[in-house]
């Protein structure tokens, strides 16, 4: 069987010869200029956000999803960069982002109606260029209405972002990007924690005794695949298999939605 597949390869390196080289080797797996995410766990765990790339953030509502946007955000736009957010549900709130660290004046907002005008916006920032990071946020988007975008237009999104210095961060409930996404996070959330007992709020659990006070939430984001070797010179360079490679952290968020903290990193 070994002897045949040999066979077989050496047929078709020859056909291809002068036309395409070395047609069996991985192109997708290149060095890619990686850039902070804003939380080090994620940074850790993923490399980074890779620019000329499109990444997939997928997860259930209150998974921690626009968290990590929102942080993403606060980081570029620290650095000056000039970013966008297609927000396919007009669901994004500038106070919320704002309070997070994100510099307005950096941001452009796209608010969207529907899938169609959300695609043909996307379409066209990335034909434009001039953007350092875009962010398509489809979160609040039915799950059954992204099921039916055509599977060319990942296609169209990644080739349009391939060799550009753009961060692709794609923002679902489920995953639809597949294989045309080059890094994929899953994220999950844990059962909210509630207290009555805590010290500093006694005076509010004397004035309300039949109340409960939000004591934390746990997050959990997953490496399911990463097809790239990070070369970014910030401490991340590591290299990540795509079969089947996952890495799970945990964080507590405590109170304040918008921050995370006491974070520790959990490899199952």
């Amino acid at each position: 069987m070994a002897a045949n597949l040999a066979t077989l390869r050496s047929k078709v390196e020859l056909a291809l010869a002068g036309r395409v080289a070395a047609p069996f080797t991985y192109r997708d797996r290149h060095a890619l200029e990686t850039v902070s995410s804003g939380i080090a766990e994620i940074d850790s765990l993923a490399g980074g956000l890779p620019r000329g790339a499109l990444t997939e953030i997928f997860g259930p509502a209150c998974s921690g999803r626009t968290s990590l946007l929102l942080s993403a955000l606060a980081a570029r736009t620290a650095h000056a960069e000039a970013c966008a957010l297609i927000d396919g549900c007009d669901a994004f709130d500038p106070h919320s982002a704002e309070a997070a660290g994100v510099e307005l004046k950096q941001l452009l907002w796209v608010r969207c109606r529907n899938i169609d005008q959300t695609l043909r916006a996307t379409d066209l920032l990335l034909q434009g260029g001039g953007f350092g990071f875009i962010a398509l946020d489809l979160s609040d988007v039915r799950a059954e209405v992204l099921r039916h975008v055509p599977l060319d237009a990942w296609f169209r999104f990644r080739r349009a972002v391939e060799d550009t210095p753009t961060i692709l961060v794609v923002l679902e409930p489920e995953s639809n990007a597949k294989t045309c996404a080059s890094l994929v996070l899953r994220m999950e959330a844990e059962p909210a924690r509630w207290s009555t007992t805590l010290e500093t709020h006694a005076a509010e659990i004397c004035r309300y005794p039949s109340s409960w006070l939000f004591d934390g939430l746990g997050i959990r984001a997953e490496l399911l695949r990463s097809r790239m070797q990070s070369s970014a010179p910030n401490g991340f360079q590591k290299h990540f298999d795509s079969a089947g490679r996952s890495e799970i952290f945990e964080t507590n968020a405590m109170r304040d939605y918008l921050s995370i903290a006491r974070i520790e990193p959990t490899l199952k």
